[in-house]
């Protein structure tokens, strides 16, 4: 998002939680939720070279969203009445959104020209079906939510791997009669589809564990696309999220005031300390030009503050943005830098992926190894465990070399410290009477821990193992 996007955004916010406040508002608070965001992830969605596909993407979104719904709802939520006005509602607005090409309003809610009124006809017509047929066969069950989950997985993949999404780009290419041989990785950009598709897997994992509870379509709708959390998180949990929306929202000064506290506060992050630190940081263009290890320790610096405060800063506005609607979305981030270790680095550095793969990977998975595999030792429970989750985490941002080397550093450094703090603890039990000596110790773990964290980003600045290994070579000089 652009700065007048955040400003924007922010002003339609204020305005609509002080429609909110009022007895019609609130009554209608679900429904003004679901309008704004249907027509934010249209308005977002970035303009793609492929035609039409800044329109498509969008449903699509609202597709899988759907079905997941469909997948996880009860046979009397399916047919009753709110379902059917939720769902006619969705169909009309994108109908609406479509009509706009008639009107001359290129780049207004969408980044380029809507497709002609038949061709959304048809394909609202299709959703239609798919929706019927789920509803007709009543497929929500344990081995339908695991075909959803392994559908968003394929997507997931075909989205993050390099040639997978060459290949997609050139077949919706051929199909909208464009030149395959323009094609790129680069030309399908589906807004948010990440966040969205690990909040369809919880709904979906939660479902088959019996945890979910009754969510309506309408509920699970602005849970799924909330435009204030859809394009940089966090990942939030339906059902504290449903909580949130069922409560009323009033004009409390102390409530606006520390929403506009957080979006300025993330504006500065972004917009000023990010877009400044991104000058120096390092990158694809001035990692051949390092001469000096001083010079590369710079860059090193300048790209961890810049992650952080970029990504903090789009938190912190989202958190803004939300806390305006009268939904609290969770916090992400928690002076990660300043943490002794690295787990407790992870325990604060984008919190709710954290939480998601600990919950839907990593502790399934630990008690899998420890139950059917009694014979392992439990360090190699932890080894495994750990390399595997952030092996995923790495993966998560991009199915590339750099990023599976990202995880596999990460990983083997929660397992050494974990196996290191096994080994300090009954010789640091004498140290409860020095607190100086503590402190010292404390600063020595949160410089080690940073500077760890900090080359590891190395390998996630930069696209390629080749670069990499040259950055890590002048920051130690050698080579020289």
């Amino acid at each position: 998002m652009s700065i007048t996007d955040v400003l924007l955004l922010s002003l339609v916010a204020f305005l609509t939680r002080l429609v909110l406040a009022t007895r019609w508002g609130a009554a209608m608070r679900g429904w003004v939720l679901l309008g704004l965001s249907l027509l934010a992830i249209f308005w977002l969605q970035p303009s793609m070279p492929i035609r039409f596909l800044d329109f498509w993407l969008p449903v699509l979104t609202l597709t899988i969203t759907l079905c997941s719904w469909l997948l996880t709802a009860e046979k009397e939520q399916m047919r009753s009445k709110q379902t059917l006005v939720t769902t006619a509602f969705i169909f009309l607005l994108i109908l609406l959104i479509a009509l706009t090409r008639h009107l001359g309003w290129d780049d207004v809610l969408t980044a380029n020209r809507p497709p002609q009124t038949l061709q959304v006809l048809v394909g609202l017509g299709i959703l239609a079906v798919l929706a019927f047929l789920l509803v007709w066969l009543n497929k929500s069950t344990t081995r339908w939510q695991g075909a959803g989950i392994l559908v968003l997985l394929i997507l997931f993949i075909f989205l993050k791997l390099p040639n997978l999404t060459l290949w997609l780009s050139g077949l919706v290419r051929g199909w909208v009669g464009q030149s395959t041989a323009n094609a790129s990785g680069l030309d399908i950009r589906w807004l948010g589809f990440s966040y969205v598709a690990f909040r369809l897997i919880h709904t979906l994992r939660d479902r088959q564990a019996g945890r979910l509870g009754d969510v309506s379509l309408q509920a699970y709708v602005n849970y799924v696309i909330f435009f204030p959390a859809i394009s940089a998180g966090p990942i939030d949990k339906v059902q504290r999220f449903n909580k949130d929306l069922q409560q009323p929202v009033t004009r409390d000064l102390n409530s606006f005031s520390d929403a506009f506290y957080r979006i300025i506060v993330g504006l500065f992050k972004k917009y000023t300390l990010a877009d400044t630190l991104a000058l120096v940081a390092l990158n694809s263009q001035n990692a051949t030009q390092i001469q000096s290890n001083g010079w590369g320790w710079l860059l090193v610096y300048a790209y961890a503050f810049q992650i952080y405060f970029d990504f903090s800063g789009y938190t912190d506005i989202a958190i803004g943005l939300g806390k305006l609607l009268g939904i609290q979305l969770p916090e992400n981030f928690s002076r990660p830098y300043l943490k002794p270790n690295l787990t407790q680095f992870w325990n604060n550095w984008h919190m709710t992926l954290t939480q998601w793969f600990r919950a839907y990977f990593f502790n399934p998975f630990t008690r899998l190894l420890r139950t059917r595999y009694r014979t392992l030792s439990p360090a190699w429970v932890i080894l495994i465990t750990q390399l595997s989750t952030m092996l995923l985490i790495g993966l998560w941002h991009g199915i590339t070399w750099n990023f599976v080397l990202w995880g596999v550093w990460h990983g083997l450094g929660l397992f050494v410290h974990n196996r290191y703090s096994e080994w300090v603890r009954p010789r640091l039990a004498g140290w409860g009477d020095r607190p100086r000596l503590q402190h010292a110790m404390n600063v020595l773990n949160v410089l080690v821990t940073f500077h760890f964290v900090a080359l590891g980003w190395v390998w996630f600045a930069l696209p390629q193992v080749s670069p990499s290994l040259q950055v890590f070579a002048r920051l130690f000089g050698i080579g020289y």
